[in-house]
């Protein structure tokens, strides 16, 4: 099992029942900007959608790594398998035994069911590959479309709010 400072500890593929989700890459970018075009799903996260460049320069760093060799980054593109169109991302940073999971699905894809169909496959993924204990989500009290993911992927709210978002968590057993 791979340890988050270890050089090689790094994302693979996998898919789901309608989705595969791919290892990030810079040349998702002009894609993904169309994808998270839609400034409606910075109501709850704030900023503004980037653009093609902008999101390709994020998308480098984000492959490049954390620059801290004890947090791994982790980050899909969801590619909805017919036609082969990406729709969303999922991600998670790894630290200490603890996955922060996060996910966004594209306005046009939403109500589908993939937001809750890549946090299912992600939570446990994260869980059996790298030496985590706890999975973690943050989610803004009003977003209840994204608690719903939460607990459809087995995250449990608390009473703790982290910079206005409250606290799910999965204490994986061992």
């Amino acid at each position: 099992m791979p340890h988050p400072t270890e050089p090689f500890a790094t994302t693979e593929p996998f898919a789901t029942a309608r989705l595969d989700l791919l290892p990030l890459r810079a040349e998702h970018a002009e894609e993904m900007a169309g994808v998270l075009s839609d400034p409606a799903l910075h109501t709850f996260i704030g900023g503004e959608p980037d653009t093609p460049g902008a999101l390709r320069a994020r998308y480098e760093r984000l492959v490049a790594g954390s620059p801290d060799p004890g947090v791994l980054w982790c980050n899909w593109v969801l590619r909805e398998r017919e036609p082969g169109r990406l729709v969303g991302t999922v991600q998670a940073t790894v630290s200490g035994g603890t996955a922060e999971v996060a996910w966004v699905v594209g306005t046009p894809w939403q109500g589908r069911g993939y937001a809750v169909e890549a946090a299912r496959a992600l939570v446990p993924y994260m869980v059996r590959t790298f030496p985590v204990h706890t999975v973690v989500a943050h989610v803004h009290p009003a977003h209840h479309a994204s608690a719903a993911v939460a607990a459809a992927a087995g995250l449990t709210a608390t009473d703790e709010l982290h910079d206005g978002e409250i606290r799910w968590e999965l204490s994986a057993p061992r």
